[in-house]
């Protein structure tokens, strides 16, 4: 394993005049980092460690070893790198603010609504309209769980559930995320309607994945997921989570790249909850900032997942309501540019307050201390 260097933001302020203009603004959103750790890793250890300002870390990448400087300054660039909107049929959704993604699952056995939405579609349609009017970009529509131990299911009957979904979706302007793995599901939706590819196994699945999502022209979601063919819970076993799902995402987009599909349609998603402990979780939700460094948008996903019941006394799926906007809310701070969602008003309206105390903190209340 050759060496490798990370740049990990470890502190931030709330604005850059605060700090006499010594940081950045990170990934072109409303977060300003202040202080950097520059690791150093080898043969699978941490090795070296520099704590820095932005003002000093180009002198930091002077005591890398061999040609990881060149490495450091890309990812230094791609801390900074502002992201272009994205262009979703007649919807224009910028990344310079957390966005809100609505999840509308048409399955049977959802951890969170499972059967709720596939068996009454009036319900359902109800539902995707309540998500859009209180705020939702994008709405992602799915037609297989995820959760650890879901059955698969025959891509002809997720097709038969996720098309309708997206057929009225598109007849209310929405922007359509569909969530799939299989090509097949991928194409009926995209004609039906979607404008972007959320695929949990980050094109894996299927070895036809890559070329279709390259000639569809569309964005693409890669998530992380230990696992092949149907558990993508399995075989999650890291020596340092953080550092492993990095380079694990950093591959993932080097693949897409090198089938044909073009860096800036690329969005990248840590998979919380995918195999890996609640610890593990906790690691990754502290260090999300760090994947900014990989250069592309990210999404997170942690609405209602089991590791706020764990926290939270086993509280069931519908009442992790307060922790899932705690971790919303943690992703923001981190710069994430797309949050993944349930409870679309509530976390639309945590983000509106959290927008408000960024523009407020640009106004500089000490300006007039000489």
């Amino acid at each position: 394993m050759p060496d490798q260097v990370y740049i990990q933001p470890l502190t931030f302020a709330p604005a850059p005049q605060m700090v006499d203009g010594d940081a950045i603004r990170l990934a072109g959103g409303m977060v300003y980092a202040r202080e950097f750790a520059v690791m150093l890793r080898r043969d699978g250890e941490l090795v070296q460690r520099q704590v820095v300002t932005a003002s000093g870390i180009l002198r930091a990448f002077e005591n890398l070893p061999g040609d990881l400087a060149a490495a450091a300054e890309a990812q230094w660039a791609n801390l900074r790198k502002v992201h272009e909107p994205l262009q979703l049929g007649e919807r224009t959704i910028r990344l310079d603010q957390p966005q809100i993604m609505g999840i509308l699952n048409v399955t049977p056995d959802s951890f969170s609504d499972g059967g709720k939405f596939l068996d009454n579609p009036e319900e359902a349609q109800g539902h995707a309209a309540a998500m859009l009017e209180a705020g939702a970009a994008i709405v992602d529509i799915g037609g297989e769980s995820t959760r650890p131990g879901a059955a698969a299911v025959w891509e002809g009957d997720e097709i038969k559930r996720v098309v309708p979904a997206v057929e009225y979706c598109a007849s209310m302007g929405a922007a359509i995320s569909v969530d799939t793995r299989r090509p097949a599901v991928m194409e009926a939706a995209l004609e039906a309607g979607a404008h972007i590819i959320n695929d949990v196994s980050a094109l894996r699945h299927d070895v036809r994945s890559v070329e279709f999502a390259a000639a569809s022209g569309k964005p693409v979601i890669l998530m992380h997921a230990p696992g092949q063919g149907d558990d993508l819970h399995a075989d999650g076993s890291y020596r340092n989570v953080v550092l492993d799902v990095f380079d694990w995402l950093r591959l993932a987009r080097d693949r897409a790249v090198e089938g044909g599909i073009p860096a800036e349609r690329i969005i990248l998603d840590p998979g919380l909850g995918f195999g890996k402990s609640m610890a593990e979780n906790l690691l990754l939700m502290n260090a999300l900032p760090l994947f900014h460094a990989l250069g592309q948008p990210l999404l997170l996903g942690v609405s209602r997942k089991r590791m706020i019941g764990a926290l939270s006394n086993e509280a069931p799926a519908h009442r992790r309501l307060g922790g899932s906007v705690a971790l919303a809310l943690a992703g923001m701070d981190a710069g994430c540019q797309l949050l993944r969602v349930h409870d679309v008003f509530e976390t639309v309206q945590a983000r509106n307050v959290w927008r408000g105390l960024r523009d407020s903190a640009l106004t500089d209340f000490s300006a007039a201390i000489d």
